[in-house]
């Protein structure tokens, strides 16, 4: 259910999202995104065998944590900015969790605004990717 701006809290969880892309889910999105690095879909490239897997790529990442926010917050909002960092791998076939907090609830000019840290998790509890969105409330 969307949140609803007067019951939104700053140190409130967003609904996790939890993502377990395969090989194949990584071939889909590399071809939507042009993306085609053998590192992301070939257990044969020199990289992957090196690393004993292939990797998910970060824009996948990048791209489940806006369905994070943007699943959280329904039609009640807008996607102000996002973004992120990647700081450490994530391989097909593992759990990637999609989680965020609440940082700040605001109002600037008399538009609303929601502060949100982002991330993903390995299946271990490790941060993988570390981002920030602001979300603006109608």
């Amino acid at each position: 259910m969307p949140v609803d701006w007067n019951d939104l809290e700053e140190g409130s969880m967003l609904p996790e999202l939890k993502k377990q892309p395969g090989i194949t889910d990584l071939v889909i999105f590399s071809a939507g995104n042009g993306d085609f690095n053998p590192l992301h879909h070939d257990v044969n490239s020199p990289h992957a065998k090196a690393l004993g897997s292939v990797l998910v790529h970060g824009r996948y990442k990048f791209a489940v944590l806006g369905q994070l926010v943007s699943d959280w917050m329904g039609h009640s909002g807008k996607i102000k900015t996002i973004s992120c960092r990647y700081t450490g791998m994530d391989m097909p076939d593992k759990p990637i969790l999609c989680k965020g907090l609440v940082r700040q609830k605001r109002e600037e000019d008399g538009a609303r605004f929601a502060d949100l840290d982002i991330w993903t998790e390995d299946e271990a509890g490790t941060p993988t990717t570390q981002g920030k969105a602001v979300v603006r409330f109608d």
